[in-house]
């Protein structure tokens, strides 16, 4: 992830888009913007280099923001939205970034103070409420600061003694300023934690080990941690194997500091209810250059070279495709994923256009992708080799191969996936056409909207979708018509302003009238569904 800079950029002034005719105000065009889609990393405690939660820290850093939303630098997004959706997109739209130019341009007025949207009510802590377990750093980390980015490799026990379906990992960092990303990863055999315990430091450097970490990257995987957005929590009847006695690796990157900083992060996991019935492990399959035409061995780069690399993997058996995370290093220009299926159609995956290696993550998407058997996923990434490459880590270029050092390079695409269950094509898990373009215009209450379907019968997968007219915690419960709750969906969790959706398996009920009710310190509201019996 690229680390948050005052950048020269705020000398760019010049940039200049058409004003509309009626001027922006900030209360009434301006605030909605930059408080759902800015202030999530630009606000007390996070990794945004300024706060941006009202208008007297906003109109000061007008310009510059600007100057970064206009170039598209800002917010920090990097798959094509017109090639695909995901969950939780942040980026701007053409008409979001002309207003805040306009804005600028008219000499930022603030408008009046009635119309001023509420700041999103922040949890101090958790996002997503009380964990099932923490796992602590035993040691603190003292980042160097020496203006270098480091990744480095954390070993934290589990101490489980059974293994446990996990539906959500949530990263508590300790020192927001440098904490950039994290990946995670299970080892089961302990070999990690052995190289560990022998190097003089803890925790060890990702690049200049003895230790081949590119072992690491093939074990099981979970969903990683990028400042700003809220950890992926696995809906209902999902979820991931941690197995008892298993390490959990944490790969941290590390944000460039001029002076030495300070780490004690900590690790939330959440894991499945008993009375859930998760029997839909979430897999991975990891595309690699193995997938490609001559293999590893075709995986290379000479010096002044411009170089594609397609690779194809053939599905045996029918999936419905979660999401992935492209992964390369600094050579690397774009992604572009999709799936062809046996009757011929595409559907498409992702489009990275500009790859940049300080903002990788994970992408999910808004529903189900089905593949069925023969479908071939397509998975093509590009490299720049040259000497007009700026990121080229080697000047002169060097000849290149597949390798974890930054000098060398990675095609690595893990595939997101559970096996295919009739009605996988009628799960959603976010509403993306509200997700961005439509969050101004969103109705100014919180509500539960209608519940689908109602009535349902057997193990029916039942949408809960509701609206938020401000980022806030919110209990979700299932009672039965006499008052007795039957289940918490989600408790002390935190969700933005706009659409959302929740799931309940409806297995879990015997026939009769329920209530799903929705609760926080601004609302309390409830919708009815009925379980029949056919």
């Amino acid at each position: 992830m690229r680390t948050f800079k005052l950048l020269t950029l705020t000398l760019i002034t010049a940039l200049s888009i058409p004003s509309n005719t009626d001027a922006q105000t900030f209360t009434e065009d301006v605030a909605v913007i930059v408080y759902n889609q800015c202030s999530t990393c630009h606000r007390p405690g996070e990794i945004g280099p300024m706060n941006l939660t009202n208008y007297e820290e906003i109109k000061s850093y007008g310009q510059t923001i600007k100057a970064v939303t206009s170039l598209r630098y800002m917010p920090p997004w990097q798959p094509d939205s017109e090639y695909s959706r995901v969950m939780d997109e942040n980026f701007l739209t053409d008409d979001q970034i002309e207003t805040i130019a306009n804005w600028v341009d008219n000499g930022m007025p603030e408008g009046p103070a009635s119309a001023e949207p509420p700041f999103p009510d922040y949890p101090e802590g958790s996002l997503l409420g009380e964990p099932d377990l923490v796992l602590n750093f035993a040691e603190t980390h003292i980042h160097k600061g020496n203006n270098q980015d480091e990744y480095r490799y954390f070993v934290l026990p589990t101490g489980l003694s059974e293994d446990k379906i996990v539906k959500a990992i949530e990263l508590r960092p300790g020192n927001s300023k440098i904490v950039h990303h994290s990946l995670f990863f299970e080892d089961r055999s302990g070999t990690v934690a052995q190289y560990d315990a022998q190097t003089p430091e803890y925790g060890f450097d990702a690049f200049s080990s003895a230790f081949d970490i590119s072992q690491v990257l093939l074990y099981d995987q979970y969903p990683g941690y990028v400042p700003g957005t809220k950890p992926l929590y696995y809906p209902e009847g999902l979820g991931q194997m941690l197995h008892a006695g298993s390490d959990l690796i944490m790969q941290m990157h590390y944000a460039p500091s001029s002076v030495d900083e300070t780490d004690l992060s900590s690790v939330n996991i959440f894991f499945a209810d008993e009375e859930e019935q998760v029997d839909r492990i979430v897999k991975d399959r990891i595309m690699l250059p193995s997938d490609l035409p001559g293999g590893f061995f075709n995986f290379t780069l000479s010096p002044e070279q411009v170089r594609s690399f397609h690779g194809t993997w053939t599905v045996n058996q029918p999936i419905s495709l979660m999401g992935l995370s492209p992964h390369m290093h600094l050579l690397g220009t774009d992604w572009e994923v999709y799936i062809e299926k046996p009757d011929g159609t595409r559907e498409n995956m992702i489009s990275i256009p500009e790859w940049d290696f300080n903002w990788q993550g994970a992408y999910y998407f808004p529903k189900f992708i089905i593949a069925p058997v023969g479908s071939v996923i397509h998975a093509i990434a590009g490299y720049d080799n040259t000497s007009e490459n700026v990121n080229n880590p080697s000047n002169p270029p060097q000849f290149v191969s597949w390798g974890e050092n930054t000098t060398d390079e990675m095609y690595y695409l893990p595939l997101f996936y559970v096996t295919y269950e009739d009605g996988d094509e009628d799960v959603v898990f976010e509403d993306v056409s509200t997700a961005v373009t439509d969050i101004i215009n969103l109705k100014e209450s919180s509500t539960i909207l209608p519940i689908q379907p109602n009535p349902v019968s057997g193990d029916q997968l039942i949408s809960i979708p509701f609206v938020l007219d401000r980022g806030q915690v919110i209990d979700i419960s299932i009672y039965n018509i006499n008052g007795q709750l039957i289940k918490e969906l989600r408790s002390g969790e935190f969700f933005g302003k706009g659409n959302h959706i929740v799931h309940f398996d409806s297995g879990q009920v015997n026939a009769g009238k329920y209530l799903v009710n929705l609760k926080s310190k601004y609302v309390n509201t409830s919708q009815k569904f009925v379980k029949v019996i056919r």
